[in-house]
Parts: C-alpha cells; sequence; structure tokens
C-alpha cells in the first residue's frame, strides 16, 4: 500500500496540488462553470436529438462529416464539440466531459481549456479529410464510406485535454495508458472515431512540445539576462 500511495503522489500529485490550491486560493470562482455549461449543453443536445422534431435540427447544426464542404463542417464544428454519438451511453460521456474539462479548466483556465478541446476536435475533423483523399491503400488513409460518418463529438477533446494535463502536471503514466488505449482502438476496431482520437492526440503532443520548447526559450533568455553563466555542454 505505501508503495502505491507514493506512485499515486508521484503520478497524480501535481495535479493535485494544483487543482487544491487553485479552489483554496479562488474559492467559488474556480468552479469550472465553462465544465458545467459544457455537460448541460451536451445533455440538452443528446435529449433533442434523439427526439423526432430534433434529430434533423442537430444534425444540421452539430454533426460534422468528411462529405460536408470545408466551410460548413468548420462551421458546425465548435457545436459538434457537445453532440454525443446516440450509439453509446450518453452518461459516460457526460462524467467524462465534467471531470477531464473541469480539471482542464482549474488548472489551464477557461478560455485555454476551451481552445484546446477544439484544436482536438478540429484536428479529427481535418484528419478525415485528409485521410479519405489518402485512400484505403495508404497506413494513414481511410475507405471512402467514412465520408458519411459523423465526427466523433465530445471523445476527441475529452482524449486530447487527458493527454495534454497528463503531460504539463507530470502523470505520464496516465497519459501514456490514454494513447496506448486509443492506438489498441484503432487496432482492434479500425473505426473513424479511432483514427480521429490518435489525431487529437498527436495534436496535443505537438502542442506539448513546442510549449516544452518556448518554456526552454524562455529560461535561457532569463538565465542570461541574470548573468547567470551558461550550461556546459
Amino acid at each position: 500500500m505505501k508503495t502505491l500511495a507514493r506512485w499515486a503522489r508521484a503520478e497524480w500529485g501535481e495535479l493535485y496540488v494544483t487543482v487544491r490550491g487553485q479552489l483554496l486560493r479562488r474559492r467559488w470562482r474556480a468552479v469550472p462553470l465553462a465544465a458545467v455549461a459544457a455537460v448541460c449543453l451536451t445533455a440538452a443536445l443528446h435529449f433533442v436529438h434523439n427526439q423526432s422534431w430534433g434529430y434533423g435540427f442537430v444534425q444540421d447544426v452539430g454533426a460534422v462529416r468528411a462529405a460536408d464542404p470545408l466551410w460548413l463542417a468548420l462551421l458546425r464544428t465548435p457545436l459538434s464539440l457537445f453532440v454525443p454519438a446516440l450509439d453509446l451511453p450518453v452518461w459516460g460521456a457526460l462524467a467524462q466531459i465534467l471531470f477531464v474539462f473541469g480539471l482542464a479548466e482549474i488548472c489551464l483556465g477557461r478560455w485555454r481549456m476551451l481552445t484546446l478541446a477544439y484544436a482536438a476536435t478540429l484536428a479529427g475533423t481535418l484528419y478525415a479529410r485528409v485521410g479519405i483523399w489518402l485512400g484505403p491503400d495508404s497506413p494513414l488513409g481511410l475507405p471512402a464510406s467514412d465520408a458519411h460518418v459523423v465526427d466523433t463529438g465530445p471523445s476527441a477533446a475529452v482524449v486530447g485535454l487527458a493527454v495534454f494535463l497528463g503531460w504539463r502536471y507530470g502523470a505520464r503514466v496516465t497519459a501514456g495508458a490514454v494513447i496506448a488505449a486509443m492506438v489498441v482502438e484503432v487496432l482492434v476496431k479500425e473505426n473513424l472515431a479511432g483514427r480521429e482520437h490518435v489525431a487529437a492526440i498527436a495534436t496535443m503532443l505537438a502542442l506539448c512540445a513546442l510549449s516544452a520548447a518556448r518554456q526552454r526559450r524562455t529560461r535561457d533568455r532569463d538565465g542570461l539576462s541574470s548573468g547567470a553563466p551558461r550550461p556546459g555542454p
């Protein structure tokens, strides 16, 4: 048990300290309102989507397919973040959104969380078009029939944010587990959703690398401006 506790502190300690510190310092202002709003919007869209009178409306405003004109897909993509798949349990999607979006909002801030969530979703949307253009004969390609499959909805954003938080706050095993699970999904199911999840992860890892490079440059610049000796080779 002590070994497990030490591992948990090493894996999630920095994330826990960050969340606890924000809640203690900001109190009610740290409550992830955007995450709560996202859950409410997702639940409302799911309810409307399941009604005969609302199915077409949700499809028109939030369903993104690679067969759609690019301008229309980009117009629908922000709302597609909150349209869950009809063939999956909605309560699981709502719990994931509340937990992952909530942690990301507390740790990263509301607008940064929403920007990263949108970037992850957009990466999947754009990959679908590239994959269909490459065709099924390419390792990264997709069959033409996938052009008419609806994009993943909130799941790509959830996966992307989980990986970004895991890298940013030292939970590398957790981030690795999420990545491994998505790779296994692609290998086992070989569907569009799995490929879009991997595209979202690749985008988040690229952003992580850019952030790390920027932080290194900032540290080097601050060290030189303070007169500290440049580190040896």
